[in-house]
């Protein structure tokens, strides 16, 4: 398996539409598109996004907790669609949880792309705190 690294910086269309840069393409089937951790956006192959689900299977229905995270990210899930020129459509509440005005950041995460508005990756980067109640919910999930 190849790893995704590196960050690229873009800018998101008139029309919400972005293009995954060549170095960060997943080699799969299908791609979602959800909410992500401190203030970005995750874009999982449809192989990582099956894994995570099936690690879901573990969390049982009585732990309030996890299963608060488990419910926010699994209302996040989108499937991704493109364009005939290769680009996805970022839908208007995914822009504006991510706060995605024009200039964007898209990095790879080991096995996954993120999808950051380039003032939050930048405020990130430089120590600034992002984190959000998405974030609380999601990591109490511990996958």
């Amino acid at each position: 398996m190849a790893y995704l690294t590196g960050s690229y910086e873009h800018q998101i269309d008139a029309k919400n539409r972005i293009r995954i840069p060549n170095k960060l393409k997943l080699e799969t089937d299908g791609l979602y598109l959800s909410k992500g951790t401190d203030g970005c956006l995750f874009v999982f192959s449809s192989e990582e996004m099956n894994e995570i689900l099936a690690k879901f299977s573990a969390i049982k229905i009585t732990d309030k907790a996890k299963r608060q995270g488990q419910r926010a990210f699994l209302d996040s899930i989108v499937q991704v669609e493109f364009d005939g020129q290769g680009r996805m459509t970022i839908p208007k509440p995914y822009k504006e949880f991510a706060k995605i005005d024009k200039d964007i950041v898209i990095c790879g995460n080991f096995t996954h792309v993120e999808v950051w508005a380039k003032e939050i990756h930048t405020r990130y980067h430089n120590g600034e705190d992002t984190t959000t109640e998405f974030d609380t919910v999601f990591n109490s999930l511990e996958i």
